[in-house]
């Protein structure tokens, strides 16, 4: 087993414990806007996805993300994440066609794996630039497994405040 392997699996397991997290969630549920500043389920789903479309192909890939181009206006999304600091207000409005937006992130999920299948060990070690500042290819796919995890932990809770059952295990 190499380093690639086991990136794979570990994003996989992420991205596997993110749908499962979200599986059963309806669009009311889904849409359900907490007290305070927490985010919709909708919301940190879309971002956790969205974010890594943009990570492996723009940042990593230095092309454009598949939600402006291949899956443009098919993402099941009533708008495209913003740029800069209008998160809140984005993901408070936000509208998610779920079936539409699930297949898109299965889309970027395998896209995102055969990009780490296809990277050498000097790939991996390449400096790039990230909102944390520099950081090698590595990193940056460690990061993303972290943040599907970190986020299903976000939508486990917001699930329990509406009395759902959280994670899925």
């Amino acid at each position: 087993m190499n380093i690639n392997d086991v990136l794979r699996q570990q994003t996989k397991a992420a991205h596997d414990w993110l749908e499962a997290t979200f599986q059963g969630v309806n669009h009311d549920q889904a849409h359900w806007k907490p007290a305070g500043t927490a985010n919709t389920i909708a919301a940190s789903y879309a971002h956790v996805v969205t974010s890594e479309d943009a990570i492996v192909n723009v940042m990593l890939k230095g092309g454009a993300p598949m939600m402006a181009t291949s899956w443009a206006g098919k993402t099941g999304l009533s708008a495209l994440p913003p740029q800069g600091d209008q998160w809140f207000e984005w993901g408070r409005n936000l509208k998610m066609e779920k079936p539409a937006f699930q297949k898109y992130a299965q889309a970027v999920y395998a896209n995102t794996d055969a990009y780490i299948a296809s990277l050498k060990e000097s790939d991996l070690l390449r400096k790039v630039q990230s909102p944390a500042g520099e950081m090698t290819v590595l990193q940056m796919l460690g990061v993303l497994a972290h943040h599907a995890r970190d986020f299903s932990g976000e939508i486990s809770a917001v699930k329990g405040i509406q009395g759902l059952k959280g994670y899925p295990a």
